[in-house]
């Protein structure tokens, strides 16, 4: 039997680790932690399946790892 891979983001077409946060701003905090002010990253945009998804959605958005979606 084999061992599942964990799930990886790819950040700046980078693969990485896939933190285990349920929403888009907890991904974000895990990922970019010296880019966070006054509780809220400065300076990133994500997308999600090739969607651009605005910041004032990331605490209502599911991640990557919670939808099966790539980001």
């Amino acid at each position: 039997m084999t061992t599942p891979l964990p799930p990886t983001i790819t950040v700046n077409g980078s693969d990485r680790p896939l933190a285990p946060s349920t929403d888009l701003a907890g991904v974000v905090a895990d990922l970019a932690p010296g880019l966070v002010v006054d509780g809220r990253p400065r300076g990133v945009a994500v997308a999600l399946n090739d969607a651009v998804v605005p910041s004032g959605e990331w605490r209502t958005t599911s991640s990557p790892r919670a939808t099966g979606s790539r980001s």
